[in-house]
């Protein structure tokens, strides 16, 4: 298959699937989702994408029809059906379908939808240029909801203004990006916004801290503002689709380019990390 698309049991090309109007995600985005990459038509990081599905869902109170181990088998033979091996892979459950009504529908079942499209992850080594933004959405921003208007806003400024990746900011203190979180380095110190509920604490964010941390370099999770961010060594965005990119202009000012060893060497390490992770087994 070229695309494929999944929902509760049902597959197809993309283009040619259809679903209920009276699912819950069409008039409430009421739902959540995940996604991640796929090489060699293996998934990478496929358990812990699973895992934060599955927190995701409790928080909203969305109960799952498979287990988790059900979801990867069916995500992992899912992907062996598209002709391309390098695939964005991505899954989400809505709370049912049911007549419009903001209370949860008592008898409902949630519905699993799933997307996979041709796709490769962004050049690790590319660096990245970004504008700074308003954060405006509302205080759930742990929760992977459907929700994602302000994302949206955010990510057509990029668009217009010409560059890769909008950082958000609420008042003068730096939370994450439109659809990728963001640490800075400074002084030897990798330092990333607490995992609250102000920030989506990535995959790709707890990856970085694990390797600074095997590389003996400090990780300090607190709040930092906007001017602390400018005058960084480094500022990094690390998402699923990019791994460990650095930034090298935020609203037209060149920035970091002070700790480029450092930066190389969790670049590579990460990459080494995908690579062997999306290999085909023997």
């Amino acid at each position: 298959m070229k695309t494929l698309g999944y929902y509760n049991g049902r597959i197809g090309e993309l283009d040619e699937m259809s679903v209920p109007m009276l699912d819950r995600a069409c008039y409430f985005g009421d739902g959540v989702y995940d996604v991640t990459y796929s090489r060699n038509h293996v998934i990478y990081a496929l358990e812990e994408h699973v895992e934060r599905f599955f927190q995701s869902a409790a928080l909203l109170s969305i109960k799952p029809t498979l287990t988790k181990e059900e979801l990867c088998d069916l995500l992992a033979s899912l992907v062996k059906k598209m002709d391309c091996g390098e695939q964005w892979v991505y899954f989400q459950l809505s709370r049912g379908t049911a007549p419009r009504s903001h209370a949860f529908p008592e008898a409902a079942t949630s519905n699993l939808w799933i997307m996979l499209k041709p796709a490769e992850i962004k050049d690790t080594y590319a660096p990245m240029r970004c504008i700074t933004m308003d954060d405006t959405r509302f205080y759930h921003c742990n929760i992977k909801t459907l929700n994602l208007l302000p994302n949206v806003l955010a990510t057509q400024a990029t668009v217009e203004a010409g560059v890769d990746e909008c950082i958000l900011h609420r008042g003068d203190v730096v939370t994450e990006c439109a659809h990728s979180n963001l640490s800075i380095l400074q002084n030897g110190t990798l330092i990333t916004h607490p995992a609250n509920e102000l920030i989506l604490a990535g995959t790709g964010r707890a990856h970085l801290i694990a390797q600074c941390k095997k590389q003996g370099i400090p990780v300090v999770e607190r709040a930092y503002t906007l001017d602390e961010m400018l005058a960084a060594d480094e500022i990094l965005i690390t998402s699923a689709s990019a791994l460990c990119i650095r930034v090298s202009e935020v609203d037209g000012r060149p920035v970091g380019g002070r700790a480029a060893y450092t930066v190389k060497s969790l670049q590579d390490a990460l990459y080494a990390d995908f690579m062997e992770k999306t290999e085909v087994k023997q």
